[in-house]
């Protein structure tokens, strides 16, 4: 079993940034990836300072590369268990031994099934406008949903746009929701929707269930966080009522010795935060891992 100071289970910007930190400090350092970022269907990031515009593949690529010259371990594999002590078992059979633990490994975005949204998701099915509302600046813009998160967000949208359109779905908006949205300009479409229309590998529209096609050039969808947190449950730590783990600022959890970053502990987290709470978490290992030098050091020994 190859010991490490710490693993970092997750290579985004978060564990990869908590890496080189940590690697800086003269640690030993794993990091374990499966190969299936959330943002890998974007194009590109935006946010980033002196990285905007880059394709959040290159970013990881480049990123993995300054792990492996800081003598870092990079393992393309997914754990598929973790005991206190630490003991971190592979899918592909190998075990790692660690010190300290940090968990990065993400959310996934669960989004209504209707046709086109999966297969134009982070193109011009579009989450965050922060992310790409300036890419879609001007144009016919569609939000999905009628419920309150839905309707807030179609409130933030229309900062981008002053043509948005709230397709209701299978929601009934309040009378308090509906002045909002009179108030700002947006125009509101009520009936199930079927399906996006995409032409020529363009959204061009919203077809309805009763066949009327709405045209937009880009839609807004709020999904569902799911936290990737089963090793956090594995490993016992404490979690809130919406299924999320608790954490200090720095992303201690209640177990000693693990922390998160990130999408796993924010599910709000650009990449440009994740990378923030990656380097905060890293700071906050390393500090833990000298006082637990200390106290081996000053422990008193025994001889035979």
């Amino acid at each position: 079993m190859n010991e490490f100071d710490v693993v970092i289970i997750g290579g985004g910007a978060a564990g990869l940034t908590a890496a080189v930190v940590l690697l800086r400090a003269r640690r030993t350092v794993a990091v374990v990836d499966g190969g299936a970022p959330r943002n890998a269907p974007a194009t590109a990031m935006h946010g980033f300072l002196s990285r905007d515009g880059m394709a959040p593949r290159e970013l990881i690529a480049v990123g993995r590369g300054e792990v492996e010259q800081y003598g870092g371990v990079l393992i393309d594999d997914t754990v598929t268990n973790a005991a206190p002590g630490f003991h971190v078992h592979l899918a592909g059979g190998r075990e790692l031994g660690a010190r300290k633990l940090l968990v990065a490994t993400g959310l996934t975005d669960d989004v209504p099934d209707i046709p086109g949204i999966h297969e134009r998701w982070g193109r011009d099915v579009l989450h965050c406008p922060y992310c790409h509302g300036h890419e879609v600046r001007g144009e016919p813009l569609g939000v999905l949903g009628g419920n309150a998160e839905a309707v807030q967000h179609a409130l933030l949208i229309r900062q981008w746009s002053d043509d948005v359109t709230l397709f209701t779905h299978t929601d009934d908006p309040s009378d308090a929701h509906r002045t909002l949205l009179a108030a700002r300009g947006i125009r509101l479409i009520e009936g199930v929707v079927a399906r996006i229309v995409v032409r020529d590998d363009r959204v061009r529209g919203i077809e309805l269930a009763d066949g009327r096609i709405v045209t937009r050039a880009a839609v807004f969808v709020r999904p569902r966080f799911v936290p990737n947190s089963d090793l956090l449950f594995q490993l016992g730590c404490r979690v809130d009522g919406n299924g999320w783990v608790e954490h200090d600022a720095l992303g201690r959890t209640s177990v000693p010795g693990v922390r998160v970053a990130g999408n796993a502990a924010d599910p709000r987290a650009q990449v440009i935060t994740a990378a923030g709470q990656g380097s905060a978490a890293a700071i906050a290992i390393n500090a833990e891992l000298i006082e637990d030098d200390l106290e081996h050091a000053l422990s008193p020994r025994f001889d035979g």
